[in-house]
């Protein structure tokens, strides 16, 4: 997991070989989000606006599952 400071998001980390993204909120839930490509991680990561990106191209598109 890689700490990030933006909006809502404190980690985001990624698991290519399963295509789970996983994303840790500053409330301490943890998210999972299955068939995320790698294309959509690297572009999430890289993003200038990293809660902008996961609002409107991950958060809506996949499907979820709490961890925690």
């Amino acid at each position: 997991m890689k700490q990030v400071n933006a909006g809502s998001l404190r980690a985001i980390g990624y698991d290519p070989s399963q295509r789970v993204l996983r994303v840790e909120m500053t409330n301490g839930s943890l998210m999972e989000y299955s068939g995320v490509s790698d294309d959509t991680w690297r572009r999430f990561a890289g993003s200038g606006s990293q809660w902008s990106f996961f609002r409107d191209n991950i958060e809506e598109n996949y499907t979820e599952r709490r961890v925690r």
